[in-house]
């Protein structure tokens, strides 16, 4: 860590505890609590819809809105982040997530479960979100170490992933899908104190613009505009293969352990993904870099729906979507700090974001409606095919520059 600590001089506005190295720590592990805790949902889908009499469609319908409001809310808190600092919004953000789990812990009508999961949880994960954390780290590491570190943010969310999947399921294992979600709520109030690591606002030295000019600035630029049309696309693989990936496994005969050990297989992958993706995207072009992750997707999830499904293949499957996971986030928010600059990062990343939780609202729902109409999910993975293809035609175009504005103070 000698570099960034050499590089960032200590602020006069910060406590002397708050160093670099601190801060970083406190960031990931708070990605890693907040994007692990969700990325076990799926694992509740199918006891709660058993045991209840509900169709897929209701769990998915609460996941999906729990993905727009986290779109919609993610541009919000990110402005109030860039305004009055990072750490309120994610403290405000773990209580209201803690609450959401507590509530769908008794969660038995769908309204409960639509008020719970979809709006308390959407809301909060928002605040709580990896989004706010690598708003904060893009304004914290120098600009040559900060696709390094916006890939570290990422890559702990995978760690998340990688380590509460398996801890959800083995709770609803010992205790049942109640119990596992209160002890998960729990874990979320732990990113309250971690919060405070990263309290501060954003440095408004230099070039002031507003929120309103800086969104008009972006909503101008072909370039964004493109980035964000992308980004929907990995919302909907990510939210369609996190929620439905459990219980389309067990469809085919295969073991709940096995759907748990894949999700927890992506998560895993997906830090050596992000790891990877993020010191690449510091060496080379970040939107070629896009276009073959994309790309990759649709070949991934090609194979995966020809070929016969085994054990094998569906390791084999979790292993390489998770190293092309969210291997696109380093990529992404770098290419909105390198636009724009990061006086307002948290705010422009999360209209990027909105897109992405569009395009998860859809890839949740849809999976959920298509199977309980048709009884398979071919239709939404074929989707999920052409998609990548699109996507990966998408970012091509893109001009990897800084606004006028920015070269001109160059």
């Amino acid at each position: 860590m000698s570099p960034i600590t050499e590089t960032l001089p200590s602020r006069p506005s910060l406590p002397g505890w708050r160093t670099p190295l601190v801060i970083l720590v406190a960031g990931c592990l708070l990605a890693l609590l907040s994007f692990g805790i969700r990325a076990s949902f799926g694992l509740f889908l199918s006891p709660m819809s058993d045991e209840f009499g509900w169709g897929r469609e209701i769990f998915a319908i609460a996941i999906a809105v729990q993905n727009l409001l986290w779109g919609l809310s993610q541009p919000v808190a990110g402005a109030v982040a860039d305004r009055y600092g990072s750490g309120r919004v994610l403290a405000v953000g773990a209580l209201l997530y803690a609450a959401g789990l507590f509530l769908m812990s008794g969660a038995s009508t769908p309204g409960l479960l639509m008020l719970s999961t979809g709006i308390l949880v959407g809301v909060g994960v928002a605040g709580a979100s990896f989004a706010i954390v690598l708003a904060a780290f893009a304004r914290l590491v120098p600009e040559d170490k900060r696709s390094w570190a916006l890939g570290l943010g990422t890559a702990a969310g995978s760690a998340g992933q990688f380590f509460v999947v398996p801890l959800g399921q083995s709770f609803i294992s010992a205790y049942g899908w109640s119990t596992a979600l209160t002890l998960l709520g729990f874990m979320a109030l732990i990113m309250v104190p971690l919060s405070t690591a990263l309290t501060g606002r954003s440095d408004r030295a230099g070039f002031h613009q507003s929120a309103g000019n800086a969104l008009k600035e972006a909503f101008k630029h072909p370039s964004y505009n493109l980035l964000t049309l992308g980004f929907f696309v990995c919302g909907f693989h990510v939210a369609f293969i996190q929620t439905h990936l459990p219980p389309y496994i067990t469809d085919m005969g295969l073991d709940a352990g096995l759907a748990a050990w894949a999700l927890a297989i992506v998560g895993g992958a997906n830090i050596v993904g992000a790891l990877t993706s993020g010191m690449l995207g510091a060496r080379f072009s970040k939107k070629y870099l896009l276009s073959g992750l994309y790309f990759a997707r649709a070949v991934v999830i090609t194979l995966f729906v020809l070929l016969p499904i085994s054990p094998a293949s569906v390791l084999v499957f979790s292993g390489a979507m998770g190293l092309l996971w969210l291997s696109t986030v380093p990529l992404t928010s770098g290419l909105v700090a390198q636009f724009f600059g990061t006086r307002h990062m948290a705010m422009l990343f999360g209209v990027v974001f909105f897109s992405h939780q569009v395009g998860a609202f859809l890839g949740v729902w849809l999976g959920g409606y298509f199977f309980d109409a048709t009884g398979s999910y071919d239709l939404v993975w074929w989707g999920s095919v052409a998609l990548g293809l699109l996507a990966a035609a998408v970012h091509w175009p893109i001009r990897e520059a800084p606004v006028a504005r920015l070269a001109g103070a160059g």
